[in-house]
Formats: C-alpha cells, structure tokens, sequence
C-alpha cells in the first residue's frame, strides 16, 4: 500500500510517499481501507517536534474515513469514520490507503456524499460538538465568540451554534476573509487586531456568554476579557502552537466571575446518531461545512506546508482514492 512516512521532526520533506506491507490487524483491532483523511494541526505539531511521546518513523495522522477491510461485528464495506485513540502517534495513522486501529475507534455511517467531504467532517465534528456542549454548554439565545473563526474548527462550530439558535461573533486576522464568515452564518465577522474584547463590548456591552479559543494562550487574556460574568470560555484550539500560560496566578489573571474550561476529546466522544445526523444534513443542504482544500496523496507536503504556513481557510482534506462514495 501507499502511505506518508513521517521520519523525524523537521520540515515538510520528512514526509515521504512510500510503499509498506498492508497492515494485519491484531485481536480486537479493524483493518480499515482508507478512502480520504483530513490533517489536523497534531500531526503539524508532531512534523514540527511539539509532540510528546511519538516514535520515529510514524505514519501520521489522527483521523480517517473509509471502510471497513476486516472481519468484525461490522460487515466488510461499511463505512467508517476513525480517529484519536493513539493514531498517528502510538501507531500507524491514517495517511495510508490502509489503516489498523482498535475496533472501538469505529463510528459506523452511511452516506453518498463524496469521500473529500466525509473526510472533512470527523475530528472536526467531535471538537466542535464536544466544545460547545462539555466545554460551553452553549444554549439557544446566547451569545458566543469564536476566536479563530477562519479555521476548520472555527466554520464548524459556527455551523452547530447557528443551528442550535445562538448569535455568532467570529474573528479572523485578513479583513479579506470577514465576508466568508459571513456566508457562513456568522452574524458579527471581526478582524482580530489583538484586541477583540473592546469590539465584543461595543456590540454585547456585557460581553458575551460564552467565548470558544481556538488560536491558543496569546490571546486568552483578550478572550477572557470579552466574555461576561459567569460566562464560560472554552480553550480547545492552539493555531498558534502556544498552549502554556507561563506563572498562571488565577486571580490575577482571569476575570472574575468568569469561568474557564477546556476540551480535548476522543472518538467515543462523538456519537454515532450525531454524526450520522450532521452527514445527513450536510447533504440536505441544512448545514454547511465551510471552505475546503483538497489534495492527493502524494500532495502530502504541499498540505503541510500550506497548513503552516495558514494559506487556506478552512479544512485541508487529503483525498486517497478517487472515487466517490
């Protein structure tokens, strides 16, 4: 089979396109064939050497979709989705037209919407679904600022917030983008200068009920100081790879009255009725999914690079085989 090869920690040319033995899948784990699969900042940050605990050579990559290759209590040909749980840092990926994860990895879907859609939506949809409902417990009413708004995380919880009846504020750092977060149903589009919280304010004088950080600890602090009293901030994204608050002094560095979260979750924290209900609706037109970029395999490099360097908005979607679904 193909797969991207990782070396070592380094630059875009430690990914390498090579041929490896199709994995056998030990007890207990499924063989997936892989139809597309979307990089995600985790594998940046273990190419970068940010990672803790990732062995060399890897192949990367935290999340899949495709279908199932081996015998288990699923018939062979359903499709999955596959993510977390070690991959791309315990053990192989999903960069590879094969993949072996552990059977409860498995989120089981039916759906005709092409492979580079489906391969936009897993690990997405589980942070973004996992955030507002553990981290922020987002109601239908309440305001919520997405700091971040232009990444692929950020369109997805757009989406889910807008649908669930909550008014979206959204940043992004170009003036050039503010009107794709618009047709994304982002009702406050606001160009990140550093300083949100006073812009917030001038719109939700109180601040907002809750706020979702997705660029990382740089601009926590603004983020905080956007959100009102016993409102809730939810830190789930690091596009700045900077994730420590260095001499954290809680009283002084939070406002008070406002709470401060996190979230961080697991294939098992996406259930398979709330995926399958997202895909069904994604493919009545109901919810979109925001810009996506798509590549090939051997592109691999080329999506790293552009990644790092923040030259698309929205999901990068590797697609490995090219039919559709």
């Amino acid at each position: 089979m193909r797969a991207v090869v990782l070396s070592g920690p380094g630059p875009v040319e430690n990914l390498t396109v090579v041929e490896l033995p199709v994995p056998e899948p030990p007890p207990g784990w499924v063989r997936v064939e892989v139809r597309a699969f979307g990089p995600n900042r985790s594998e940046l940050h273990t190419r970068l050497g940010l990672a803790e605990g990732v062995t060399f050579p890897r192949v990367p990559g935290i999340e899949a979709v495709g279908v199932v290759d081996s015998d288990c209590d699923l018939p062979v040909g359903q499709q999955v989705a596959v993510m977390m749980g070690g991959m791309g840092r315990v053990f192989d990926g999903g960069y590879a037209e094969y993949t072996a994860v552990p059977r409860e990895l498995l989120i089981p879907f039916t759906s005709e919407l092409p492979w580079e859609v489906l391969g936009a939506v897993p690990e997405t949809l589980q942070t973004a679904y996992g955030s507002l409902t553990t981290g922020l417990d987002l109601r239908a009413g309440q305001t919520l600022l997405i700091r971040g708004g232009t990444s692929a995380l950020g369109f997805a919880t757009a989406a889910l917030a807008v649908d669930l009846g909550a008014r979206v504020l959204a940043t992004t750092r170009r003036a050039d983008r503010l009107d794709v977060l618009r047709e994304h149903g982002v009702a406050h589009p606001l160009v990140d200068d550093g300083k949100v919280a006073a812009q917030v304010r001038e719109l939700v004088p109180e601040g907002v009920d809750a706020a979702l950080e997705l660029v990382g600890t740089p601009t926590l602090p603004d983020t905080l100081a956007a959100t009102k009293v016993h409102g809730t901030v939810c830190f789930t994204g690091m596009l700045s790879n900077e994730w420590l608050v260095r001499d954290f002094y809680p009283i002084g560095y939070l406002p008070k009255g406002v709470r401060l979260t996190a979230y961080g979750g697991e294939s098992s924290d996406l259930p398979a009725e709330v995926l399958q209900r997202f895909l069904d609706r994604v493919a009545g037109g109901e919810v979109g999914l925001g810009p996506t970029t798509v590549y090939r395999l051997d592109e691999i490099r080329q999506a790293h690079d552009d990644m790092e360097h923040g030259r698309r908005v929205g999901k990068l979607v590797v697609l490995v085989r090219g039919e559709s679904a």
